[in-house]
């Protein structure tokens, strides 16, 4: 890992009303890397990314961008800091058309006055979207709403992109489509921190990689390394574990 990431997550607590939902989490992403978080539903990940987003402020701990705090910020400051999320669900403005949502993506002090050679590159990544510009966001179909999605999360120019469960009700084909582009995304310098539900997929694409479970990290390396351990294997990739087969 490098000396200075772009995000460094230590020991970091949140909570709703007196529920716990991340003990002592610490985490880091590399400047151009991309993490994947995955885990059960419910051990705290959309939590945690909501945390880095400033949407949820936590109860323990420190979050950091290249080194300066963010955790005490509004979430509008830490977007014009570089920091933008892809929540779960889009959640578009349905009776905007493409070209509005994009638009929509680039309110920022940083991003507004770059925002059409953004739109250019966001039409390059998606060529759909630039052919359905006027069509409104609430007639696409759930894919093409997940390239909106990102295409208005890349509107803001984030160097670290937060993505929650991107593959979610897709069909595997578009999935594939969706990771791909994630991957050319990474390419042209963006960090990514991912969390997704389909564990192989996110493996495959992440240089590293962390396992949560009931708000605690408990397992964590590189996504090739995690991709190959029977835990991981047996909890969340539909193998069993090879002593189990045996017995």
């Amino acid at each position: 890992m490098p000396e200075a990431p772009i995000l460094d997550v230590a020991v970091l607590g949140a909570r709703y009303g007196d529920l716990p939902a991340l003990w002592d989490v610490s985490l880091q992403v590399a400047e151009h890397e991309v993490v994947a978080l995955i885990g059960p539903n419910g051990a705290g990940k959309t939590t945690l990314l909501r945390a880095v987003a400033g949407l949820h402020r936590p109860s323990a701990g420190q979050i950091k961008l290249r080194g300066a705090a963010i955790d005490g910020l509004a979430a509008h400051r830490i977007v014009d800091s570089g920091v933008i999320l892809v929540p779960e669900g889009r959640r578009l403005f349905g009776g905007m058309t493409i070209l509005e949502n994009l638009e929509m993506g680039a309110f920022s002090t940083r991003a507004r006055g770059r925002r059409v050679d953004t739109m250019w590159w966001v039409f390059e990544i998606f060529p759909l979207l630039a052919e359905r510009r006027r069509q409104r966001a609430a007639t696409l179909s759930g894919g093409q709403q997940q390239m909106l999605a990102v295409g208005r999360a890349l509107m803001g120019l984030p160097e670290l992109l937060l993505l929650d469960e991107p593959s979610l009700g897709l069909a595997p084909l578009v999935v594939e489509s969706i990771f791909s582009t994630l991957r050319q995304i990474n390419e042209r310098g963006v960090a990514v921190l991912l969390v997704e539900q389909n564990a192989r997929m996110a493996l495959e694409l992440a240089s590293r990689a962390y396992v949560l479970e009931g708000g605690r990290i408990v397992l964590q390396g590189n996504g090739a390394d995690l991709l190959a351990d029977e835990r991981v294997q047996e909890a969340y990739l539909g193998f069993r574990a090879a002593e189990g087969a045996l017995s």
